[in-house]
This record gives structure tokens, sequence and C-alpha cells, in this order.
């Protein structure tokens, strides 16, 4: 049972009574505050085979398996053409391909036509499922459809089975290099929600406690 104002404020520390907020539940809650993600770049194949590409950001791993995830919506191409064909493929983006992946973004065309901006994008096909992968990128998943899971609210979660991955050279690690001067060479594309993006080469390895497992 959830706790009264009253309690939470009673329960509350010296450092923190009235440093917080209580935000609007009732409302979304996401756009108040910044929160970190990856940014991808989803293909699906149109009914007609051409290709779709739709940037998302609320998309992860979905264990430690091999597994892939993303939120979208029954309202998206990308939705309909999942659960048409049954695969997807999954582009990392680098952060000088902000543009490319702004733009992915764009309506399409008012006839229910595809994104005339898609033409303008350098494509390489997949080799395991039907569907392309946009050049320049750092990752490409080639992944078959696993579940949908819909009903939170307007939203779904499209998962699916990675059945062929790809990295490129600059970004994979090995064992006898360095992980920070392997991020300083190939720096990652983080999207800072709602409307920012940040390109993260300087990092430090987290201080993991003894014995932890996974």
């Amino acid at each position: 049972m959830a706790r009264s104002d009253t309690g939470a404020e009673k329960g509350m520390t010296q450092e923190t009574d009235g440093q917080l907020t209580s935000l609007d539940v009732n409302e979304p809650i996401w756009e108040r505050f910044f929160t970190l993600a990856p940014i991808v770049l989803v293909g699906t194949q149109e009914p007609d085979g051409k290709p779709d590409i739709a940037p998302k950001h609320l998309a992860i791993p979905m264990s430690w398996d091999n597994y892939f995830g993303f939120v979208c919506t029954p309202r998206h191409a990308t939705y309909t053409n999942v659960q048409r064909t049954g695969v997807f493929t999954v582009t990392y983006p680098r952060p000088e391909q902000v543009l490319y992946t702004s733009l992915a973004a764009s309506p399409r065309c008012g006839d229910g036509g595809g994104k005339p901006v898609l033409n303008a994008f350098d494509t390489m096909p997949a080799k395991k499922v039907d569907g392309v992968f946009v050049t320049g990128g750092y990752v490409y998943l080639e992944c078959e459809l696993f579940k949908i899971i819909d009903g939170f609210d307007v939203n779904s979660l499209i998962t699916g089975r990675v059945v062929a991955a790809h990295v490129h050279r600059d970004a994979l690690r090995i064992s006898d290099a360095d992980d920070q001067d392997l991020l300083r060479k190939a720096p990652l594309f983080a999207y800072l929600y709602p409307g920012r993006f940040a390109s993260i080469a300087d990092t430090n390895a987290f201080p993991m406690p003894a014995g932890m497992k996974r």
C-alpha cells in the first residue's frame, strides 16, 4: 500500500526534506527531468518491400542472453511491419550521425506513403533476415520477433531474439585493449530525453564489489 504524502514527508531525512518536488503521476513524468538512454535505428520492411527506418531510445537488451527490445506503438509502421514480417534490424549510430538519426523521425507522406528522406540514407543488407542497416554505425543486430507485449497504455514492448550481430572493428572489445582507449576512438551516442544528446568518450571503471555476480 502506498504511503500518504504525510508519511513520505516524515520518512525523509533532514537533508532531503524540502528539496524534493512531488510530480503528478496522473500525467507522464518523463519530461520533467533528464534520463540517459541509447538511441538506435530500427529497420523494418514495408508491405511494398521498401525499408523503413525509425529512431528509438526506449531500447535495450532484454536479458543477459541475446534478446533485444524497444518500445513502440501500434499506430506506427514499425509495429505493423514487425508484426507482419516477424523480423527487424537494429543499427547503433555514431554521434556524428545525429542528423541522419533525427531525420529518420520525419513524418511519412500524407498519402500513406513512406519517408522520402530515407532515400538519402546509405544502407547495407542484413545477412540472415530481410532488412537493411544504416551504414556508418558501430553495432548491427538482426532480430527475429520473440514477443509483442501490448497494454502499456498506448504503447507496446516489441522484443526479438538476436540471430546475428556485427560490430565494427574500432568498437569491438578485445582482452588486451584498454576500454577507455576504445571509447575515445569510438565514442558512444547517448540520448538525453527529452531532446538532447551527448557523445560519450571519457568514462571511468565502475567500482564493482568483490564477488558481485550478475
